[in-house]
């Protein structure tokens, strides 16, 4: 088992020293490349928001690949900053990291992110599932009394939370407190857009097996323009629960990183850095959860 895992390539962190390095996120590597931004989606893996100490097999080339479907799907929607995932159509610049870069990367508009992160909830999991089962409400939304774990809500909610630094929690906020930080206009565009994706993608998932119970986005933006920015619709940004063995009023299977912190609250993880190492049987297991879901989703396989 242990060679199995160990001969699989796993790119964890880039070094790319011609290229002018930006800033180094939970996952992405991001180089300035002067008009546009070059993404690259390492292995890493967080959860927690703690960057555990091990990659994933090809989690970086699946999120990549899904993200670049969702924003061809979504494009009529709102417009997004991906220019090309096609390496031989980035500046030359990038040349000399070609083979490293291929399949996980992507050449991005440049844009000013907004202070918040946009969490669409289809489903009352998780963090909303703790806060309903305290207050009746996600993020000051009131809610119908007597909803399981796991339900359907009666629509989409919009619920948006600040973006923390890496290994500090995010923390959910209500509409009102975007509104302060982003103001009226931009927050009611934001969260139009965003539930308008929600239900677009929602409803091609499900024809494909995959229930999206809830998901998170970003927004920026460009010359006064709202575009998507970041990732979209990937099992790292969104609960994916296998359509065939949905069941309310439990916890669901999952196509997601849920599987790495199910394993974490098994062992007691404080939820702090550094990260404990991961045995090899949750590192395939999850590998095997980012492939299938674009496989599902895409009829693509990654290499």
């Amino acid at each position: 088992m242990h060679i199995r895992v160990t001969a699989m390539k796993v790119l964890t962190e880039t070094n790319f020293t011609t290229l002018k390095f930006l800033k180094r996120g939970k996952v992405r590597d991001i180089y300035d490349l002067g008009e546009y931004l070059l993404f690259v989606a390492t292995d890493r893996l967080s959860a927690f928001d703690v960057v555990m100490p091990q990659g994933i097999p090809y989690k970086g080339k699946v999120l990549t690949q899904i993200s670049a479907f969702w924003f061809e799907q979504t494009k009529h929607i709102i417009p997004n900053h991906l220019i090309t995932t096609n390496v031989d159509e980035f500046p030359p610049a990038c040349a000399p990291y070609a083979e490293q870069l291929r399949g996980r990367s992507m050449v991005v508009k440049k844009s000013k992110p907004l202070s918040v992160e946009c969490i669409v909830r289809g489903y009352i999991s998780g963090s909303g599932w703790q806060d309903y089962t305290t207050t009746g409400t996600i993020c000051g939304i009131q809610l119908p009394a007597g909803l399981v774990e796991s339900q359907k809500l009666p629509e989409p909610i919009f619920t948006p939370s600040t973006k923390a630094e890496l290994g500090v929690h995010d923390e959910n906020i209500s509409f009102d407190e975007m509104v302060k930080r982003e103001g009226k206009e931009v927050s009611e565009k934001v969260r139009e857009a965003a539930i308008a994706i929600f239900t677009y993608a929602s409803n091609i998932a499900e024809s494909k097996g995959i229930i999206i119970a809830d998901t998170k986005m970003e927004f920026g933006l460009m010359n006064g323009e709202l575009i998507l920015i970041d990732e979209l619709l990937t099992p790292d940004s969104s609960r994916f629960w296998p359509k065939e063995t949905y069941q309310p009023g439990r916890a669901q299977n999952s196509y997601d990183k849920q599987y790495v912190r199910d394993y974490l609250l098994s062992i007691n993880f404080n939820k702090k850095p550094p990260g404990p190492l991961l045995p090899e049987e949750v590192i395939l297991k999850t590998s095997e959860l980012y492939k299938k879901a674009l496989y599902q989703l895409t009829g693509k396989s990654v290499e």
